[in-house]
């Protein structure tokens, strides 16, 4: 259902508390009335200020750009119109964590031109929401006729008040794969987005961009005091953006929450996506879970490369099909199958991959057709090492392959800490061409899940392609380096994961990686990796460790059980780096399924069922912590028991530490 609303100026400004107060300033308020946006020209220049009730959110902060030759797109305006509109639908998503979106805002859209000079116009648009407000730059054609090079953004953030930032360093070699720490908003230095600041006055705070289409990708900088500033990923020659005749920035998004949680529900970056523009994707894509050739390389008991320890192999293929067939799974990845695998591939050395050719010891056709005969289908996996030249020439070829073979996901890495070993993943360069490739594998009837990519800003609401992407400190880290701390799991929800899905690769069993390197281990117990199934939102989900590793263990029931596309989420509870606790409802059936997780901290989790539909009974299937398990005590005991409960009813789940648990709630 589809709802349209379009209100005269003079309507909306009763109903929904829009204002124009001089010639030079104005305000608009979110559907509720919450959340507002003043805008003004102060001296000529652009100003905006962010309250949320009674509460100062941004106080008055700069807009514009400044171009090549020091130009100023910033200041010298004047306005020349100004509109008002509201919106309202409602609109489903083709897979998802909800399926039924909400899309409900208040909207004012300012015409500046400058007064002297190129008297260069730019639009800026605003909207309210009840969860948040954002707003963009529209470069209109004009009668100025020259190429345009963005050197700077002069957009500021002047946060009224300090506040924790969960933050993570941008432009580092390992682009976004770090752990995230929390720090004063006064002390930081440039970070990534999603940035999450919990502010002095309780409210719960997200600075990200929405619909980031040939611009580049916004990072923050500090500064002063609790001012951050845009600042844009640049070119390897320093220009920021660089467009001919027109230009439309990336939405700038602040949502805002009454709490962390509410950051988790919000689609507010979903929303300002334009609609799907695919019309067939549910012909070959629908959610799954997936097992591979995978985890077994990272710990090293085989090589990505062609060796006496080769991963992908003919033989372990088929070894591997034959245990997603028994137990009831439908997708498995390999990696390495293909040409171009060394030693070194991971350092930066513009590798040369081929995406036609067989490794040696494999035969991708033979595999493919042992697949279809167990009701398997494969995963294709492109590695570009960030060659992104020796890519662009075959992948209409690679792709085409898969299409030959009926494989209808592939996998897509960008191993190296610059494109083409010089352009930043989060400039306009790697935007255009993570765009390019999203739309050219829609071509093929391919679904995408990127890693070593840039940040989602929400396009999988115009591509449903987009399926999936890594963009933070995945498991593997567990598997070669000191690994991910137990508050790791704690802390993405709500940060990296407000941007949208992500690969994590969930569901090691074998926490201490016996087969592994010495030392090396996850920081966490069995409970927890079952909870991540539910705490984590990816349309795809892998059952990351080895077969071997899941023979005879009834924990993986749950694996089997849990559903990846949902009909609704809620966090039940939460505080940012110490638990979670979140509610999901199948969409396909009556159950839903929870996920708890804490920190190194033990913890009772005292679950009220009120999410559950009131007029039913339902069977709790609780997978949890052993009694005396921790992440150093037995950490793969989990506690499997059932019990009939109602809507009315609280459940207790102990959780030990580094722990966690999973309930699926089968309706009877």
């Amino acid at each position: 259902m589809k709802n349209y609303l379009i209100l005269p100026a003079v309507l909306f400004s009763i109903a929904v508390g829009y204002s124009q107060k001089t010639n030079n300033a104005y305000e608009l308020a979110s559907p509720n009335g919450q959340n507002k946006i003043k805008f003004e020209l102060v001296k000529n220049a652009p100003k905006y200020a962010v309250s949320h009730g009674k509460t100062e959110v941004i106080s008055p902060s700069d807009m514009g750009f400044v171009l090549k030759g020091n130009e100023d797109l910033s200041s010298n305006f004047e306005i020349k119109g100004a509109k008002t509109s509201t919106f309202d639908e409602t609109w489903e998503q083709v897979w998802g964590e909800k399926k039924n979106i909400r899309n409900h805002y208040n909207q004012l859209v300012v015409d500046l031109q400058q007064k002297t000079g190129n008297k260069r116009k730019l639009q800026i648009q605003f909207r309210a929401f009840n969860d948040g407000v954002a707003f963009r730059y529209v470069y209109p054609k004009q009668n100025v006729k020259d190429s345009i090079f963005i050197m700077d953004e002069k957009t500021t953030f002047n946060l009224k008040e300090d506040g924790k930032a969960w933050w993570i360093p941008a432009n580092r070699p390992d682009r976004d794969e770090y752990l995230f720490k929390d720090a004063p908003v006064s002390t930081l230095d440039t970070v990534l987005t999603p940035l999450t600041i919990e502010s002095k006055s309780g409210l719960a705070l997200s600075f990200h961009e929405a619909n980031l289409y040939d611009f580049a990708s916004m990072t923050l900088v500090n500064t002063k005091g609790t001012e951050l500033k845009s600042d844009l990923v640049p070119w390897a020659d320093g220009i920021k953006v660089r467009v001919k005749d027109s230009f439309t920035s990336s939405w700038r998004t602040i949502q805002i929450g009454e709490n962390a949680g509410e950051l988790i529900t919000s689609y507010l970056v979903l929303n300002l996506n334009e609609p799907n523009k695919l019309k067939n994707t549910n012909s070959y894509f629908k959610p799954y879970k997936y097992l591979g050739i995978w985890w077994g390389m990272h710990i090293g008991k085989y090589t990505f490369w062609e060796s006496d320890k080769q991963g992908a192999t003919t033989k372990h293929a088929e070894e591997y099909i034959d245990f997603t067939a028994k137990e009831g799974f439908h997708h498995l990845l390999i990696e390495g199958w293909n040409k171009g695998w060394t030693p070194a591939w991971y350092e930066n050395r513009m590798h040369m991959f081929s995406f036609t050719k067989s490794a040696d010891n494999f035969d991708l056709e033979k595999v493919v057709e042992y697949g279809k005969k167990k009701n398997i289908e494969l995963i294709g996996y492109h590695e570009t090492g960030s060659n992104l030249i020796n890519y662009l020439k075959e992948v209409d070829e690679g792709f085409a392959l898969y299409k030959k073979l009926g494989i209808h996901t592939v996998k897509i890495g960008h191993v190296g800490s610059k494109l083409n070993m010089k352009q930043m993943h989060f400039g306009q360069f790697g935007v255009n061409y993570f765009r390019y490739i999203l739309e050219k594998a829609a071509q093929y009837d391919l679904a995408v899940l990127y890693h070593e990519s840039i940040k989602d800003t929400g396009e999988r609401r115009t591509y449903p392609n987009m399926v999936s992407r890594e963009a933070a400190r995945g498991q593997e880290y567990n598997a070669w380096s000191e690994g991910n701390p137990p508050n790791h799991l704690t802390i993405i929800p709500f940060t990296r994961l407000l941007s949208g899905p992500m690969d994590f690769t969930p569901g090691i069993f074998d926490v201490e990686v016996k087969q592994g390197y010495p030392g090396k281990r996850i920081q966490g117990t069995v409970g927890q990796q079952l909870a991540l199934y539910v705490t984590i939102y990816s349309p795809i989900q892998m059952l990351a460790d080895l077969p071997e590793n899941y023979e005879g263990k009834p924990a993986l029931q749950f694996l089997k059980d849990v559903p990846t596309d949902w009909e609704d989420t809620k966090i039940l509870e939460g505080k940012i780096g110490e638990y979670i606790t979140t509610a999901r409802k199948d969409r396909n059936s009556a159950d839903w399924y929870l996920g708890a997780l804490t920190n190194e901290k033990p913890r009772n989790v005292e679950v009220s069922l009120s999410f559950l539909d009131p007029n039913a009974t339902y069977e709790a299937q609780i997978y949890v912590d052993a009694e005396g398990t921790d992440q150093k005590h037995n950490p793969e005991a989990v506690a499997i028991s059932k019990k009939t409960v109602k809507a009315s009813d609280k459940l207790q789940l102990k959780l030990g530490g580094a722990g966690g648990g999973a309930v699926r709630f089968k309706k009877l």
